[in-house]
């Protein structure tokens, strides 16, 4: 994803007048300029950078979602929409399968080790920003049965 997508998107939605997607999407263009900075890529931000800012993002939406208090429905329902709006931008993740069929052809060679810690050391650098870490170590614990 490309931090000029996301800003043309926020223009639409201010055009539109759609102040709840508006405010959700620049949510994400702060995040990832915050994170440009922080790793020093001010002009050009990548888009590995970005992708991880949407995750980031995403992932703390949730958490507020998990978080909320039964007697506030409204809040609860502000959270759903702009998880949702967010969830529109984020990566698509890797399925069980394929994070399976990527572990069988190129780390078969550290599966047969049977060490989960090594296994999960060197995986998750390969598959950050493409799995979810709970999901890569339930498939390794599954393989190392």
């Amino acid at each position: 994803m490309k931090l000029e997508t996301l800003q043309k998107d926020m223009i639409a939605a201010m055009k539109a007048h759609d102040k709840e997607r508006k405010m959700a999407i620049s949510s994400l263009v702060s995040a990832v300029k915050k994170a440009g900075i922080d790793a020093g890529e001010r002009d050009s931000i990548p888009e590995d950078l970005v992708d991880r800012a949407i995750l980031k993002e995403l992932n703390a939406v949730k958490e507020e979602i998990d978080t909320c208090p039964a007697t506030r429905p409204d809040l609860k329902e502000q959270y759903a929409f702009r998880y949702k709006v967010i969830e529109e931008y984020a990566p698509k993740m890797m399925s069980e399968d394929e994070i399976r069929e990527v572990l069988t052809t190129q780390f078969s060679d550290l599966i047969a080790t049977k060490n989960k810690g090594q296994i999960m050391k060197t995986v998750m650098p390969a598959l950050k920003g493409k799995a979810e870490g709970k999901t890569i170590s339930k498939v390794v614990a599954a393989l190392l049965r």
